[in-house]
């Protein structure tokens, strides 16, 4: 598949809620098909109160084509301290996903881009995230 060159990826806004939510669903789908011993059908995935309170620290960052949201990271930012560690302050990604019809057009490595960029930006010290071992590498 060939990437999507008209991709704009801004900090998320409260219109774009249920575009989010529905790639959320998207997501969450397939972690029920993979994990029912761990992941159970809800919804709201990512509730309005949820979203908005990511919003409101500016964590959310989607990826807009014609009109949509088709992608989306949000973030959180973990303070680590004590013990042996010493004081970081890291960027954690809690949630990346991108709408089925666009997966595997690079949505995804802009959606990272724009995160790697507050990163460098905001001095964080380290970059996170986990990753369901299900998942699997599209080809362009």
């Amino acid at each position: 598949m060939e990437s999507v060159e008209e991709v704009l990826v801004r900090y998320g806004e409260e219109q774009d809620y249920a575009d989010v939510e529905e790639i959320m669903q998207q997501v969450q789908k397939l972690h029920t098909r993979w994990r029912p011993d761990i992941y159970k059908d809800v919804v709201p995935i990512l509730t309005f109160d949820t979203y908005m309170s990511f919003l409101k620290e500016n964590q959310v960052i989607v990826a807009w084509v014609d009109g949509k949201v088709v992608g989306l990271l949000i973030y959180v930012t973990r303070n680590i301290s004590g013990g042996p560690m010493r004081e970081r302050k890291v960027l954690f990604v809690d949630s990346m996903a991108v709408d089925e019809a666009y997966r595997g057009k690079g949505i995804g490595h802009k959606l990272f881009a724009f995160a790697r960029q507050i990163y460098t930006d905001q001095g964080y010290d380290g970059f996170e995230l986990q990753v369901n071992a299900k998942n699997q590498v599209i080809k362009r």
